[in-house]
């Protein structure tokens, strides 16, 4: 999943050259200006309790502390440390088990018989027949071809379902001037074939084609086992063949598909309040995303699924109504706490509050302010642009962690946040861009630094003109000298990125080139589209200035600089740019998220998977939801279907290539940099560990494959003194 995010800290130009000149005295007297903040030789001679806390600074406060409900990174770090998942990655990138021990993947899919069709050799056949021929196909297997092969001896059941006649019900979809009514169908479909696989075979009607003929399932019309009964439409419509054959082919589908997740949970996990976990939470999690009350960011990870079943307190089958290969990954969400939050638990917090219990929803309750999970840290208490306390929880299932608490604490200004590092009133500092070559090697902190899986971009809301024009976009872009900002903005720490993709993955389509600097060829697009200068210099079309608002998150002093630049370079070819730095969640809850912008700077935190739905479908914009600047394009909704639905690495890599090229010429963003980022922490910070026998010993961090130097953090501890690993090496 993405997240918005802060990004990369922000740049304090004024400090560099006051630092060199008298670093010690700097300190003492910012600390005096800004607030008085003991050493850390001070606060840990009156306060021993110092080497058990860990504390961190941000610029943004947390915006809602539930996981399936918040989108930010602030929100996101808190809940790390609140809740767990069934599973999350090890250092090595593999999958590993949380509260799961252990999994099964499996598929079950289905085909309606093809009663109008002639199988090869055999004629028309029922659904006896045709299980009797997969069978015998299955026992006399030979080598030949490598396809159908493969598929016949990943089939572990055949069975057969006889015909079942049903009605149903569908809800017209609205059109314009027009209400949705009721339509009600009774179906009538053939017999069914089911088939157990061992493993997701998505190749595999594909493969039966050559037993039961290149056209047995192309050639099966689910048009003809439904019978509609319409209501009388007000204008005498009626429902279009197009549309009853789309309701059919839902009802009766030729095949099926059906991806089977088994998860096995840890016994005896406890939430914080001491409820023990089971299946029954996993399965109100998932209906907590779904429920459209709760208005989740992340339904579109979850709509693939067709049922979450309580197999029994321990076992939960999910199963997937479609093919969907990031199935497994989501299942990292955090698991909420049905007891504390079903209807019964919501309905008592609504009456106690006076709300209206029909309208109150989970986005209203206080457990989002008063979160209760079952990972490593429980929550405390949480002032609002303040800070946010965690206490270790004891009871957890891996061993309560070393650290006893856990302060987020929210530092909007980034010079307070550097000293109050240096003083040892927070434990990590995001090193800045001008900062890096000094700080990453200083011997008294340890450092760590990587490219970040996310990049920076301008974003455009293409629901206004004239930002509706492809043409507009792409000159928009043209006038920005991105160059010239990873140079004097990053200090080079940074690189160019053209499209969506991590690109340290395979995804990223590194044939695409950036969109060039090059202003005069930006006017002439413009021109194309209408916009001329006039007498003052500024672009007009029709008598109306190009004007508009560019906005970003205050306290970010990177973004700060770009939107600085970005205006000057617009403004050079004759565009009227405001700018408005608005403070954190006013400008995610009442500008993004209420998608109330001209143009914004903004970051996405990507992970590993490719699945880019919740971004840019066009399904995905309306409030709340991630496509916040209404990119619609239909050849790109249906590579991200079929992103999601390919389980062949490779296709799935051309497919992602192919919606790289999209995306970088509708432009919809203007793609600005991916950036490096460096980290210091105190040197007394070490991974300490007990062995069975009671023995603690005590190692340097290293960070994952990723650069994630925090993976082990519940092993984290800081010590009195730094230790010497050199010399202990």
């Amino acid at each position: 999943m993405a997240l918005l995010t802060l990004g990369t800290l922000g740049t304090v130009m004024s400090i560099r050259r006051i630092l060199i000149l008298a670093p010690l005295v700097l300190i003492a007297l910012l600390l005096q200006s800004y607030l008085w903040v003991p050493t850390y030789e001070e606060q840990t001679r009156g306060n021993p309790e110092r080497l058990n806390e860990y504390i961190t600074a941000s610029i943004g406060d947390a915006s809602i502390l539930n996981p399936v409900l918040s989108a930010d990174s602030s929100s996101s770090a808190i809940e790390s440390m609140v809740f767990e998942g069934l599973i999350d990655r090890d250092e090595n990138l593999r999958f590993r088990g949380r509260l799961a021990t252990s999994w099964e993947i499996y598929e079950e899919a289905y085909f309606f018989v093809n009663e109008h069709a002639t199988i090869p050799g055999a004629g028309k056949a029922g659904a006896d027949e045709v299980a009797d021929l997969l069978r015998k196909a299955k026992a006399s297997i030979r080598p030949g071809e490598p396809g159908i092969r493969g598929t016949l001896e990943n089939i572990r059941e055949i069975s057969t379902f006889p015909p079942r006649e049903f009605e149903t019900t569908r809800q017209e979809k609205r059109e314009k001037g027009a209400g949705g009514r009721q339509i009600r169908i009774r179906v009538r479909p053939p017999a069914r074939i089911r088939l157990v696989l061992g493993r997701v075979d998505q190749d595999l009607f594909g493969n039966l084609t050559h037993l039961l003929g290149k056209d047995y399932f192309s050639s099966f019309r689910s048009e003809r086992y439904a019978d509609f009964e319409e209501p009388p439409a007000e204008d005498g419509r009626t429902l279009s063949p197009e549309r009853k054959v789309a309701y059919a082919r839902e009802i009766v589908p030729a095949t099926e598909h059906n991806p089977v997740l088994v998860f096995h949970l840890r016994p005896g996990v406890k939430f914080h309040d001491g409820h023990v976990l089971d299946a029954h939470d996993v399965r109100f999690t998932y209906e907590s995303i779904m429920n459209p009350k709760n208005l989740s960011p992340r339904i579109a990870d979850y709509e693939p699924v067709k049922a979450v079943e309580v197999v029994d307190p321990l076992t939960v089958r999910i199963v997937y109504k479609r093919l969907y290969s990031p199935a497994f990954g989501t299942w990292g969400m955090g698991i909420l706490p049905e007891h504390l939050l079903n209807d019964e638990a919501l309905r008592k917090e609504a009456l106690g509050l006076g709300k209206d219990t029909e309208k109150f929803s989970m986005r209203q309750s206080l457990f989002s302010r008063r979160p209760t999970g079952c990972g490593p840290f429980v929550f405390r208490e949480w002032k609002s642009d303040q800070y946010i306390r965690l206490d270790r929880f004891e009871d957890y299932w891996e061993g309560a962690p070393n650290y006893k608490r856990y302060l987020y604490r929210i530092v909007p200004d980034l010079l307070t946040q550097e000293m109050e590092f240096y003083a040892g009133t927070v434990d990590t500092y995001s090193v800045q861009p001008h900062q890096v070559d000094r700080l990453e090697k200083d011997e008294r902190y340890q450092s760590f630094s990587g490219l970040s899986f996310g990049y920076t971009y301008i974003g455009y809301n293409m629901r206004r003109p004239p930002f509706d024009d492809v043409r507009v976009r792409r000159a928009l872009g043209m006038a920005v000298d991105v160059d010239r900002i990873i140079r004097y903005v990053l200090h080079g720490q940074g690189g160019r990125i053209t499209g969506p993709f991590v690109k340290q993955t395979d995804y990223y389509n590194h044939q695409v080139n950036p969109v060039p600097y090059d202003p005069k060829g930006a006017l002439r697009l413009l021109e194309e589209a209408g916009w001329r200068k006039n007498r003052e210099g500024w672009l007009e079309r029709d008598g109306k200035r190009f004007q508009f608002t560019l906005i970003t998150n205050s306290g970010n002093d990177l973004r700060k600089a770009v939107m600085a630049i970005v205006q000057d370079a617009w403004r050079q070819i004759g565009i009227d740019v405001r700018t408005d730095l608005l403070e954190w969640s006013v400008f995610i809850q009442e500008r993004v998220d209420k998608a109330d912008f001209d143009a914004l700077i903004l970051g996405w935190q990507m992970g590993i998977e490719p699945d880019l739905y919740q971004i840019w479908h066009s399904s995905q914009i309306h409030p709340y939801q991630l496509n916040f600047v209404g990119f619609k394009n239909s050849e790109a909704d249906d590579l991200i279907i079929k992103i999601r639905q390919e389980y062949d690495y490779a296709r799935q890599a051309a497919f992602c290539h192919r919606l790289h090229e999209i995306i970088a010429g509708d432009q919809p963003y203007t793609f600005l940099y991916v950036s490096k980022w460096t980290a210091v922490l105190d040197r007394r910070i070490v991974i300490k560990e007990v062995d069975e026998k009671g023995q603690v010993s005590t190692r340097k961090i290293t960070p994952t494959k990723t650069g994630n130097f925090s993976f082990y953090f519940n092993k984290w501890i800081k010590l009195p003194e730094a230790p010497n690993f050199a010399a202990e090496g």
